[in-house]
């Protein structure tokens, strides 16, 4: 995984606390995992200021030998906020439980769960790990809704869900016992106060215009929102993947913002030319095809039939699959992100449609693919870069692509 040192942010029954972590590494073959504290405390603070004061004078903890440390006491307070994909409710659990298990509710219990077992592991607290392993349904959070799913699938929830009625409390007690918050004081906390509320006015600044942005854009689309030509028409698009060494065409269209493909049960019907999928269009028996459900269908099929239908495809709808695996393992400036981005979303939408959550659980951010994609992705300076080698998120995202090829059909 890469080597990085992340801010985080744990909600406690004693207060949202700041501090950081290192997700795994390996360092003279072995596998390391830490969180800034020292012996059997935990350090965590109140606020960024505080952090940045005591990352910037301490000079005795358990990250001071972390290959990366050199570069964290010269991060500013913006630098050391926890982004919103690393704040973690611990005390909001038994609210999110009492949800229906839908993709949202498992994810976010998935990434909360995942970062206490590594609490756990790091403070040595058997009795966390005793409780998350009292209900089978918390193993399983990282295979998102299906195991959840069916009359076992309730159960299994029902089962996590008592766990947490009944011992959440014990789980937090004995979280909250190794949290220590040191003592900050001196001309360091000072300057990381006026750094933080300095950078919490450029926030609301920026917040401000980006709405008064978002307003004026919204008004230029609805003045630009009829739509032009057939395929806008019908809400329909043509769509190119390219893999390595092929080409394919399909359709795909999205109905109440979810993604429907050309095919059935999980495969999408493709050609390997316009022509050929203008002939499956109009010759092919799609009675039982998923876009064939869309009320506009029988103008694409009709325009097929009589040899009028026009598949040319945007260039926003061009997928380039091909070589991404090996960019991601070269690292982040090999990447195109254009490319990346719409690669992601061919993946997410095809997973997406075929009821499959493999995807989303690869690029979540705690898995070491999705956080060099989220960083390829929605670059921030305040964050560190993702750090060599890249192997791991090389093959994992090979895997992905695999996946979905394995779900295209030539028609």
């Amino acid at each position: 995984m890469a080597q990085d040192i992340v801010p985080i942010e744990l909600g406690l029954p004693q207060g949202d606390l700041v501090t950081l972590w290192a997700p795994r590494w390996r360092e003279d073959g072995e596998e390391w995992e830490a969180f800034l504290g020292h012996e059997e405390d935990l350090y965590a603070f109140p606020d960024t200021a505080h952090l940045a004061a005591f990352v910037r004078t301490a000079e005795d903890h358990d990250l001071i030998d972390h290959p990366a440390w050199n570069h964290v006491p010269a991060l500013t307070v913006g630098e050391l906020m926890p982004a919103e994909a690393h704040q973690y409710d611990l005390v909001g659990v038994p609210e999110l439980v009492a949800e229906e298990p839908d993709t949202w509710t498992i994810g976010e219990l998935a990434e909360i769960v995942s970062i206490i077992r590594s609490l756990a592991d790091v403070c040595e607290l058997d009795e966390v790990h005793e409780i998350l392993d009292s209900a089978d349904g918390f193993a399983v959070l990282d295979q998102g809704t299906y195991p959840f799913t069916g009359r076992e699938g309730e159960k299994l929830w029902t089962e996590l869900a008592k766990t947490v009625v009944d011992k959440w409390d014990d789980l937090l007690d004995a979280l909250d016992s190794v949290v220590t918050v040191p003592e900050v004081t001196g001309p360091e906390l000072d300057k990381a106060t006026e750094e933080l509320a300095a950078f919490q006015a450029e926030q609301e600044a920026a917040e401000a215009e980006d709405a008064d942005e978002d307003t004026e854009a919204e008004a230029e689309a609805e003045e630009d929102e009829a739509p032009t030509g057939f395929w806008a028409e019908v809400g329909i698009d043509p769509i190119k993947i390219i893999t390595d060494g092929s080409e394919y065409y399909t359709l795909r269209c999205y109905l109440d913002d979810k993604p429907i493909f050309l095919g059935a049960d999980g495969k999408i019907d493709v050609a390997t030319s316009t022509r050929a999928l203008a002939k499956y269009l109009a010759v092919g028996d799609l009675a039982d095809n998923d876009l064939a459900q869309v009320s506009t269908w029988e103008e694409v099929a009709a325009k097929a039939t009589d040899g009028s239908l026009d598949l040319t495809v945007d260039e926003d709808n061009t997928y380039v699959l091909q070589g991404l695996a090996e960019d991601l393992g070269e690292g982040v400036d090999a990447v195109d992100p254009v490319q990346l981005d719409l690669a992601v979303e061919l993946l997410t939408d095809a997973a997406e449609w075929a009821g499959d959550d493999s995807v989303a659980t690869a690029l979540g951010q705690s898995e070491s693919l999705g956080w060099l994609v989220s960083f390829i992705l929605t670059p921030d300076p305040n964050r560190l870069a993702p750090s060599p080698p890249f192997d791991t998120e090389s093959a994992a995202w090979a895997k992905l692509v695999q996946d979905f090829e394995d779900r295209l059909q030539t028609r």
